[in-house]
């Protein structure tokens, strides 16, 4: 079967017997008599599954069971013991075991136990995985479900574990920072620190010390010794935000540290080391940083490891509702007002708008709306007015020959050269006409969609979200414009 298990068993004719019994149902088996051999044996390698004794002769086997629901619940308990009473039974299974078996059992006993705590692992791991493979809205502090952050959410999940250095880029406000503490706490360090340290919000002469700690006596003002962030995160994880902004003296120190582990207090004489697992992050290019000569190429490298570029809000689609709404309930909440949601005109100014202040900007946002309004849901008129008018390029055109409808219009549009030049309609000039532009739909269409797109500077999956459809539609309709044309 390929399974592992450890059994604690503090007899040892018995322990002897059931390690035989293991070895028919094709496990690897670790036999241990004492608590705390159980617990070193569990953090050196989790088994699939742990035979705990509960009377063992240095602690209770109850108290083992608490800490490995602590520490490895994904690892299958079986509670055994030669004082089987129903309250005992009762505790062990509340307390998190899969089964309870009385001493002393058979071989087919054990098997049955066995293989039913196998299938139990088996069936859990496939609604593990079906799970994961669903579309997630809620991450780890990251709200949204698009494509963009459903890729983040796996990479995060795929890389938690290991010790390699991350490297988040994103643009200011996309959750950088949020990136980082759910990789943290995702991953095998999570019950130790995740320390944070911004570099552009620290002056240039105190982040060393920041970073490493200094002695007393160091410099003016260090009246003791201090620990820095090196320090704090051992064992943990160390952030590392806007690392571009760093001084290239100071690079050449923590390219060190990152290589070896080993650091020196500022003022300080002997070397320390620690286990850190380092993430970086910037709003900036790196690489761009690097060929500047504003960042070490050699550091880049150390840290670029594992990359994650976190997309701008105004490339998430829906989770821009999403975010808004949570965000609106949980401020109405707590300044006692009665929002519900958005209305439908809002909606859509929310999703037209380009965002350039991504997450930390629509927070902003959305409290100042809860703050200065209360109703039930927020109109387009309680909406900052660079939201509620986010395309100022483009205008509605009156209605055509008393006929009430939409067309787009452009205002750099040229006035038709087909136009009499004292045409009238509804009894007006068209020269007091805001540029009204007659023609084939499809030709405003491909304007009004090719305008969206120069405002996006090419970025088609913004301008399609700016447009309410998917970028696929703007792939095919140039695709169909191509072949108007050619008629």
């Amino acid at each position: 079967m390929g399974f592992r298990v450890v059994l604690v068993e503090d007899s040892i004719s018995l322990g002897a017997l059931y390690t035989e019994y293991l070895y028919s149902e094709g496990a690897d088996v670790t036999l241990v008599h004492y608590g705390e051999d159980a617990l070193t044996e569990i953090h050196r390698q989790p088994p699939d599954i742990l035979i705990l004794d509960i009377k063992l002769p240095d602690m209770s086997g109850m108290d083992i069971l608490a800490q490995v629901n602590e520490s490895h619940p994904d690892i299958t308990v079986i509670m055994i013991t030669a004082h089987g009473t129903i309250d005992i039974a009762v505790d062990a299974m509340r307390s998190g075991a899969f089964d309870f078996l009385v001493k002393p059992f058979d071989s087919k006993r054990l098997a049955i136990t066995l293989r039913n705590a196998l299938k139990q692992r088996q069936l859990v791991k496939l609604v593990t995985q079906y799970e994961n493979s669903l579309p997630k809205a809620n991450y780890q502090g990251f709200i949204g479900e698009s494509l963009a952050m459903q890729t983040v959410y796996k990479t995060i999940d795929c890389v938690a574990n290991s010790k390699a250095s991350v490297f988040i880029i994103g643009e200011s406000g996309t959750g950088k920072e949020v990136c980082a503490q759910a990789i943290h706490n995702v991953g095998n360090r999570k019950h130790k620190l995740f320390i944070a340290l911004n570099c552009a919000s620290i002056p240039k002469e105190l982040i060393e010390s920041q970073i490493f700690g200094h002695t007393k006596g160091a410099y003016t003002g260090a009246v003791s010794q201090r620990d820095g962030a090196a320090t704090q995160a051992d064992g943990g994880t160390f952030f590392l935000d806007e690392i571009c902004e760093m001084e290239l003296e100071l690079q050449s120190k923590l390219l060190r540290f990152i290589q070896t582990g080993v650091f020196r207090r500022v003022g300080g004489s002997k070397d320390e080391k620690v286990d850190v697992r380092f993430i970086s992050a910037t709003n900036k290019d790196p690489w761009q940083q690097v060929q500047e000569g504003l960042f070490r190429e050699d550091l880049y490298y150390r840290l670029h490891v594992i990359p994650i570029e976190l997309p701008p809000l105004n490339q998430r689609g829906k989770d821009i509702l999403l975010i808004a709404n949570k965000l609106l309930k949980q401020y109405a909440k707590e300044e006692q007002k009665n929002f519900k949601g958005f209305s439908a005109a809002a909606q859509k100014q929310l999703q037209l708008y380009a965002w350039p202040g991504n997450v930390r900007q629509l927070q902003n946002i959305v409290r100042q709306i809860v703050v200065l309004n209360d109703a039930d849901e927020v109109e387009v008129a309680m909406l900052p007015s660079q939201i509620s008018k986010p395309l100022s390029n483009l205008v509605q055109a009156p209605s055509v020959y008393g006929v009430n409808q939409t067309v787009a219009v452009m205002q750099t549009a040229p006035t038709s050269s087909a136009q009499p030049e004292n045409s009238t309609l509804d009894n007006k000039p068209l020269s007091d006409i805001n540029m009204v532009v007659i023609e084939a739909l499809w030709k405003t269409e491909k304007r009004t969609i090719e305008t969206a797109i120069d405002f996006c500077e090419g970025n088609i999956p913004k301008a399609a979200a700016m447009l309410d459809i998917s970028p696929s539609t703007i792939y095919r309709k140039k695709q169909s414009w191509a072949d108007m044309e050619l008629k």
